[in-house]
């Protein structure tokens, strides 16, 4: 065999590993997903052989969720797909920023315009369905400083949840498939992906899941519009809060222990949204399109490379 068929061969071999960018878009995604799986895995082996966390885990009921668990369970999950990014960069030789996750913004402008934003969003949908006799407050479910610690848990908690979301779904893994099949198709399928894992909860319905997929398309909006993901982490983290803490109505058919109010839902599932909570009522896809139409006028047009 001669040098010049060899090498032919080994070409062969690798075109559908190695492409003209390096290992090809499906392989690293792969990649970075096993190593997630990993180390998620090993959390959740800890969980069931550590007697202490097992206790406390089931001491939970299934549809109910606490401040301490959020920030425990998302804490660690954030940390585990942080781990994995950092091992896929150095296996690519890229940066967080390529992956939209610039560190040096952190927590910085953008993260505090996604907190306002979510905030005015929720606050939006709940006094549409308070308009229309679907969402009543009752009266203080906690004394002030118990209130403020529930706030400040429950805002850790959620802040973590929305880097352990946005850093996989916008992050690592749009900016990956992205560079095999495009900004957009990339950003739909993770969408679709982004409603279905979420049909595993308790008291989901396909509705919710149906609104928590154009989440994501806005969450991808935000991130062609500015370019990195620190917006759409703290619109994230806000949309959590207020709708479990601040408005103390369920999440994802979650219910959540030191609520801050005493509130009811009533009416038809199409305003209130049923057992998923609010973001599976109609006035929730509203308003998520309302959000969009909000950030095509308020942030201009700014190329995304993907």
């Amino acid at each position: 065999m001669t040098a010049d068929s060899a090498n032919s061969k080994r070409s062969l071999l690798r075109a559908p590993f190695v492409g003209p960018k390096g290992i090809r878009a499906g392989w690293r995604l792969l990649m970075f997903l096993a190593f997630c799986i990993g180390i998620i895995g090993a959390f959740l082996f800890a969980i069931h052989h550590i007697p202490a966390l097992h206790a406390w885990r089931s001491a939970l009921p299934e549809n109910e969720m606490s401040a301490a668990w959020v920030m425990f369970a998302d804490g660690f999950e954030f940390a585990a797909v942080f781990v994995a990014a950092l091992l896929m960069s150095r296996i690519e030789k890229r940066t967080f920023a390529d992956y939209y996750l610039p560190l040096n913004q952190a927590f910085g402008m953008r993260f505090w315009q996604g907190v306002a934003y979510g905030l005015a969003m929720v606050s939006l949908f709940m006094a549409a369905i308070a308009a229309f006799r679907g969402f009543s407050i009752g009266e203080f479910a906690l004394t002030r400083g118990v209130a403020l610690k529930f706030g400040a848990l429950y805002a850790i908690g959620f802040t973590l949840a929305g880097l352990f979301e946005e850093v996989s779904f916008r992050g690592y893994m749009q900016a990956t498939l992205g560079s095999g099949i495009g900004f957009w198709p990339a950003a739909i399928l993770l969408s679709i992906l982004f409603g279905a894992v979420h049909t595993h909860n308790l008291g989901e319905t396909w509705y919710g899941a149906l609104g928590t997929g154009f989440f994501g398309l806005l969450q991808a909006f935000a991130l062609s519009r500015m370019g990195n993901i620190w917006f759409p982490i703290g619109l994230h983290a806000a949309y959590g809060w207020a709708e479990t803490y601040l408005f103390s109505v369920p999440n994802s058919g979650f219910v959540a222990q030191g609520q801050l109010l005493k509130t009811s839902l009533h009416g038809p599932n199409w305003i209130t949204g049923g057992t998923v909570g609010p973001e599976g009522s109609v006035f929730s896809l509203l308003v998520l399109a309302l959000g969009a139409v909000g950030i095509h006028f308020l942030f201009p047009a700014k190329a995304v490379q993907a």
